[in-house]
């Protein structure tokens, strides 16, 4: 089951839909770096290839940092 959360990226409203796990991976990520999770997920918008969804880029980052301690 997918867990819908909503940010605003670029002056617009967007809503992303992740596993609970993504968002508990992403969750745990901002606490260790000492931001929001909407700065993560700003952070991780604005560094994302051209044309890759968000959503994909999210679980990327996740799946990135979970080696990390992150």
């Amino acid at each position: 089951m997918l867990d819908k959360r909503s940010f605003s990226l670029s002056g617009h409203r967007t809503s992303v839909a992740l596993e609970p796990e993504f968002w508990a991976a992403l969750t745990g990520i901002a606490e260790a770096e000492g931001v929001l999770l909407s700065a993560l997920v700003t952070r991780i918008d604005a560094e994302r290839v051209e044309g890759q969804p968000l959503a994909s880029a999210l679980r990327v980052f996740a799946l990135s940092r979970r080696g990390r301690g992150g």
